[in-house]
């Protein structure tokens, strides 16, 4: 669906702005972009933008992976089968092209597992759960999402049996994986399997036939409901997140208020961003319905980077460390002085014009992919 790839889209420009203030603005960089001690509003939100790109994504695919499956003879069968192989090879990706576009180090010494390896693993999952009844994979999606907080506390030493295991499911940290290289877990997936769950649980409301009305009405009362559960949990200060504090005038106070745990995602992180995301989901159909099923131009231009995700993805990253060892290359390691830029305004001008600049690749890649259904390993990308 149209609405599908243009929200896919929108998160994936806005990690495109995240990933530009993470090259390109490293001289003004403070230790979280999410301190509210050390940070500008105008990084603050930026980054908090960023934020709704990981759980949008992740349940999004969920979803996707219900109306694949909708189509296919042997739907649960193929679905699962075509799940647990892109899974793996997200993951082998992700330790491979995409842990060298942010190194530029071979053989590595480190390997960072980042989101594309969450998703894969997350695929995995649910290449098995999709053989449960669906109220069964809501409840085991509904429990790992509101549930994981309680294992916050946690946590196994190194050289215990389940330290590496329990690094990979929850407790972001390093793997010591051979002599000379170490593995860090930055995005725990357990969360992120519960996500990926409810994705598919949900995607039925998306199947040929459901009432478009209906839908609408079950994406504005999930999403509000998630922020009211949000509003609610922030107030009390209680669970599933680290408590915010006054702070010195209301935008401060709210940037605490805001400051929401990501690695791994909270329960408050997951309730606003997914609860964002939904309404978004709605905004984005209704515009398409109100022109006869015809999204407005904007949303056609986020549908292509929706359309084509995983190149999207690999492709920004590598021009990126073009840019920024080509500028390296011109005036050393002298960001701030030389090269990079001065404010949040600059990185959001960096990525309008470097996104403008990957539409016409990304464009003719899902042209390509979606006019070539005979090669099959483009389908995993």
């Amino acid at each position: 669906m149209p609405s599908i790839d243009a929200l896919r889209g929108l998160v994936m420009v806005f990690m495109l702005l995240d990933h530009v203030r993470e090259t390109f603005f490293l001289h003004a960089q403070v230790s979280d972009p999410m301190d509210v001690t050390s940070t500008g509003p105008a990084l603050f939100f930026s980054r908090l933008l960023s934020h709704l790109c990981a759980p949008v994504f992740v349940f999004l695919t969920g979803l996707s992976a219900f109306l694949y499956a909708s189509k296919q003879v042997d739907g649960r069968a193929t679905a699962s089968a075509f799940l647990f192989k892109r899974g793996l090879f997200l993951v082998v990706l992700e330790l491979t092209l995409v842990n060298f576009a942010w190194t530029f180090q071979f053989p590595p010494s480190v390997i960072y597992l980042q989101v594309i390896w969450a998703i894969g693993l997350s695929m995995i999952a649910l290449a098995a759960l999709v053989w449960l009844p669906r109220a069964v994979l809501v409840a085991i999606g509904l429990a790992l999402v509101a549930g994981h907080n309680l294992l916050d506390d946690v946590h196994f030493a190194a050289g215990h049996a389940l330290s590496v295991p329990w690094a990979i499911l929850h407790d972001r940290g390093w793997i010591d994986a051979a002599e000379g290289l170490r593995l860090r877990t930055s995005y725990p997936v357990l969360p992120w399997i519960g996500v990926i769950a409810l994705g598919y649980a949900a995607g039925p409301w998306f199947a040929a036939g459901f009432d478009a009305a209906r839908r609408q009405r079950l994406l504005a009362l999930t999403g509000l409901g998630l922020l009211a559960g949000f509003a609610v949990l922030r107030a009390l200060n209680g669970y599933g997140e680290a408590p915010w504090m006054p702070q010195n005038g209301p935008l401060a106070t709210l940037m605490s208020l805001l400051n929401i745990t990501k690695y791994p995602p909270s329960l408050l992180f997951l309730l606003l961003t997914l609860g964002v995301g939904l309404l978004l989901l709605r905004l984005f159909e209704r515009q398409a319905q109100a022109r006869g099923g015809e999204p407005p131009r904007a949303l056609r231009v986020l549908a292509v980077f929706g359309a084509a995700p995983m190149f999207f993805y690999l492709l920004h990253l590598y021009v990126l460390k073009a840019l920024y060892l080509a500028a390296v290359g011109i005036w050393g390691l002298n960001q701030g002085q030389y090269f990079g830029f001065d404010g949040m305004g600059a990185v959001w001008l960096a990525m309008a014009v470097l996104a403008v600049a990957l539409y016409v690749p990304v464009r003719d890649f899902a042209a390509f992919k979606a006019r070539r259904r005979d090669i099959a390993w483009l389908k995993y990308l």
